[in-house]
């Protein structure tokens, strides 16, 4: 469920959600304008009605300026999606009115899950954005050695849930019916002990010193991807996750910065195993 008291900026000034600065598009969505789509956590059924959400009333109403009658497809991540309308709109927010389900699936062929080092607030924002575009099924924030970013236990849950609504922003304009979970903050090394021995999913690591890259592993049914925050992994855990069952691979032969090399290697493998 997503909290509604934390703001989202979906007015067009953030990167990544794909509606235009609302000074530069009409009031009023055109017939062959793609039709917005927002996340609504209750149950749809045809016929029924569902009050949205404070941050989706207030991008529906204040930043796409839909009215009674505009059409609108809803969705609250268990997979469906659903026709809609504006039914009402109220100091008190709006509702829909749901006339049908609406099949489609758009999930990645390939689970990925993210293992990301924490970075800085607008690096790491932007990395939870565009691996939600990529397709990725879950990402796990990581406090490394080198993590500029250090979280106190409440300001990790308020940080949390900041980048669980980044996420369902970015299901909302890439189509995804699905929300991947962020889940809670852990230290490199208790996450690592938590893995069991045996690899459930095909275990990568990303490394400028590697020797080899992604295409000389076998191809997976599932990925667990560790990316290093900003200076990368340290050398002690590299070698932790290694003995832990991750193989190193290098991108090519220059170093990427923490957020490009997270959505590069995303890129690749939908390239090599994927829907690409």
């Amino acid at each position: 469920m997503r909290p509604a008291t934390l703001p989202l900026h979906r007015n067009g000034d953030g990167p990544g959600y794909g509606w235009q600065n609302r000074a530069m598009t009409s009031a009023r969505p055109s017939a062959t304008a793609r039709i917005p789509r927002l996340f609504c956590d209750g149950a749809p059924a045809p016929g029924g009605r569902l009050q949205l959400p404070e941050p989706s009333a207030h991008h529906a109403l204040r930043v796409l300026r839909l009215v009674p009658g505009d059409a609108v497809r809803i969705f609250n991540g268990d997979g469906s999606e659903w026709a809609a309308e504006i039914a009402m709109v109220n100091k008190s927010g709006a509702s829909v009115l749901v006339s049908g389900r609406v099949e489609r699936d758009v999930e990645a062929r390939l689970p990925i899950v993210l293992a990301q080092g924490i970075s800085a607030r607008e690096r790491m924002e932007f990395t939870l954005q565009k691996a939600v575009e990529l397709g990725v099924a879950a990402i796990q924030p990581l406090e490394t050695r080198r993590s500029v970013v250090r979280l106190r236990e409440e300001r990790a849950s308020r940080r949390i849930e900041h980048w669980q609504n980044l996420v369902i922003a970015a299901c909302e304009q890439c189509g995804r019916n699905r929300i991947p979970q962020v889940l809670p903050i852990e230290t490199f090394t208790n996450w690592l002990g938590t893995l069991p021995q045996s690899a459930q999913h095909l275990r990568v690591m990303l490394s400028p010193a590697a020797g080899g890259g992604l295409r000389d592993l076998p191809v997976p049914s599932s990925v667990l991807l560790l990316v290093g925050p900003e200076g990368g992994l340290a050398p002690e855990e590299q070698e932790l996750a290694q003995a832990r069952g991750f193989t190193a691979v290098r991108l090519g032969p220059r170093v990427l910065r923490t957020e490009t090399a997270a959505l590069a290697a995303l890129a690749a493998m939908h390239v090599l195993w994927g829907d690409f």
